[in-house]
């Protein structure tokens, strides 16, 4: 059975792990997915995840987030402050809420979990109704970096300090599609692992661009790496409950992001 007849055998959660920068691959994965009329019924995912799928449950078109991904300069986000990060993040705020056709995660067109990290509390909290923009802030508050986001009084960060896959508001046994990122920090000891879960199917692309605040402009590179991998994933079987694609030879590389943007299949 190939990802694509598996997909389309019935409705499945499309969960995205946090992952730094890795939004650009997560965006590539969805408009594949949705290009090929294979589209979730529902999306859950933390940090890098909880932004794609945030956006996406919200309305927006994965075409249209990848245009703002693929203008996005380190100027439109980059807004220190002295606090418990360097950056304020109020910036990225501003463009969460322009961005966002929805307020409220309860009132998204499609279902969405967003997991966040209750700082007071120590453990992993699956937003499924609150502010949207607030909740997605949260998830993508890397420690050090973003300071604190503040919800109902209560003070949250990064939904991948506890749960890097972004599966904690994901029911046990609901069909799952699970993009991992694989991690490149030279500070991590070892691999984060692959969540086991009954009727997951996981799809790694390897090797992606290694993105930061410093070399967004590659971010470009790694949203139509992911897509054209994805595109390739679809036509192969699952071993194992995964497919891996090695990007370098599923002709992954050689689309420009002028043809992946700016005009419509």
């Amino acid at each position: 059975m190939t990802l694509a007849s598996h997909l389309a055998d019935a409705p499945y959660t499309l969960v995205m792990s946090s992952g730094f920068f890795g939004f650009f691959a997560h965006c590539g994965v969805l408009e594949a997915l949705e290009t090929a009329g294979l589209a979730p019924r529902a999306v859950a995912g933390s940090s890098a995840g909880a932004l794609i799928a945030g956006c996406w449950a919200a309305g927006v078109p994965a075409r249209e987030i990848a245009a703002e991904l693929c203008g996005l300069e380190r100027a439109h986000f980059w807004d220190p402050r002295p606090g418990a990060g360097l950056l304020a993040g109020r910036l990225f705020r501003q463009r969460l809420d322009r961005l966002l056709p929805e307020t409220r995660i309860e009132r998204c067109p499609v279902p969405l979990s967003i997991s966040l990290f209750d700082v007071l509390a120590r453990r992993t909290v699956a937003q499924k109704q609150g502010p949207l923009a607030a909740s997605i802030h949260a998830s993508c508050a890397v420690p050090l970096l973003f300071h604190p986001v503040w919800i109902e009084g209560r003070p949250y960060l990064d939904g991948g300090i506890a749960d890097r896959p972004g599966v904690a508001g994901v029911a046990a046994g609901e069909r799952v599609l699970y993009h991992h990122l694989a991690s490149k920090s030279p500070w991590r000891r070892e691999a984060p692992r692959i969540p086991r879960r009954q009727n997951l199917a996981t799809l790694v692309i390897d090797p992606l661009p290694r993105l930061g605040p410093f070399s967004i402009e590659r971010g470009v590179l790694a949203y139509r790496t992911a897509r054209a991998a994805t595109e390739r994933a679809l036509e192969l079987p699952l071993v194992d409950a995964m497919v891996r694609v090695d990007a370098t030879s599923a002709g992954a590389r050689g689309r420009g992001p002028a043809n992946a943007v700016s005009s419509p299949r």
